[in-house]
């Protein structure tokens, strides 16, 4: 910041010299304060007027993208501000070298969604696919008389999935799981009960589990042990958890995945330096979880697009304040630099791990 002079200095030459000093002393302050390098310092997306061009060999697959939320038809908190741009978003990915999306299903609505997403997208502009299941936070449906009751809903789960697996649309059951940071929308005995009846569907099914856990004090794990046999495998999306609760996920052989929501804190970026390469998936969960200049992993980050506030929408733009999954790049970005690892080499293995667990059929 610049020192601006007081504008009522008086006539007095004594007096001039000394606010004349005191700017000086101030301006210098501000050089030596400007020439630290910042924590977190940000880049104005204002100042970007070009999109990023890739001259590599990094192939990407987003295991977690909601193309279901209304932000991606221009609606947010249910006013509409701007055209849908679904396909510029998935050419903004495929640009950044993602090859395959997995469009994440929460409820049977949601699900139904997914499916239709994944359906219309032309495989020559980027393979989609979906996730059938329901959030912890949702599982409220399966007992609402709306739905036709628990059984009507399970069994309409499973006849979509049949449907999904005619195309191979549908590659995994879920988003389930345990979230305890939210119980307002889901008491903890309701979840349990779901998340235990969707192993039925995995199993039945034969197709790995795309899983959530948050804040579960050992419930999420203990369950996950007692029925991993039943299932073809699985990814703890979106890990926030401790260092040992990941070492536990990971010694069921089940995969963790990681996003900006992963990436907040020192403690996160720790953890992700200790997954073990051929355990670690990465995913957007856009429309949220960026990498906000506040988090810890925002320093990492060396891509940046072109972005634009959603009141002042224009096709071409990124959207301020949603995550994309062309910021899938960004995610690749952070993890290589906590590990030291060549970007090109990580994410060559990442994309191994992804075709391991969702496509090796």
């Amino acid at each position: 910041m610049i020192e601006s002079e007081d504008n009522n200095t008086n006539n007095n030459n004594n007096n001039e010299k000394s606010i004349q000093n005191e700017s000086n002393k101030k301006s210098q302050q501000s050089n030596k304060k400007s020439s630290k390098p910042q924590k977190n310092q940000t880049t104005d997306s204002a100042e970007i007027t070009t999109q990023p061009q890739f001259n590599d060999d990094i192939s990407l697959i987003d295991i977690g993208a909601n193309l279901t939320d209304p932000m991606f038809s221009g609606i947010y908190n249910d006013k509409n501000y701007h055209e849908g741009d679904l396909n510029e978003i998935l050419n903004r990915a495929k640009n950044s070298g993602v090859k395959k999306v997995i469009i994440t299903g929460g409820s049977l609505s949601e699900s139904r969604a997914a499916l239709n997403i994944s359906r219309k997208i032309d495989k020559n502009l980027i393979e989609c696919f979906c996730t059938i299941g329901v959030h912890p936070t949702k599982c409220k449906e399966f007992e609402n008389e709306n739905f036709g009751g628990e059984k009507k809903y399970f069994e309409d789960l499973r006849e979509l999935i049949k449907d999904g697996l005619k195309d191979n649309k549908v590659i995994a059951i879920g988003e389930c799981g345990l979230d305890y940071d939210r119980i307002e929308f889901c008491d903890k005995e309701t979840q349990i009960k779901y998340f235990n009846l969707q192993f039925d569907l995995a199993e039945e099914f034969k197709l790995p589990m795309f899983l959530h856990n948050r804040n579960t004090n050992g419930d999420f794990v203990s369950i996950l042990s007692k029925q991993r046999n039943r299932i073809k495998g699985g990814v703890s999306h979106s890990f926030t958890g401790s260092l040992n609760e990941m070492n536990e996920i990971i010694n069921l052989n089940i995969f963790i995945g990681l996003n900006g929501c992963s990436l907040k804190t020192e403690e996160g970026l720790t953890i992700a330096k200790e997954i073990p390469n051929d355990w670690l998936l990465i995913e957007t969960d856009c429309p949220w979880c960026e990498i906000k200049p506040t988090s810890e992993g925002y320093k990492y980050i060396k891509t940046f697009w072109p972005t634009k506030k959603k009141e002042k929408f224009q096709m071409g733009f990124c959207v301020k304040n949603r995550q994309e999954i062309c910021h899938i790049r960004n995610v690749l970005e952070v993890i290589s630099a906590v590990k030291n690892i060549n970007s090109s080499t990580l994410s060559e293995q990442i994309y191994k791990n992804t075709i391991s667990l969702f496509f090796s059929n």
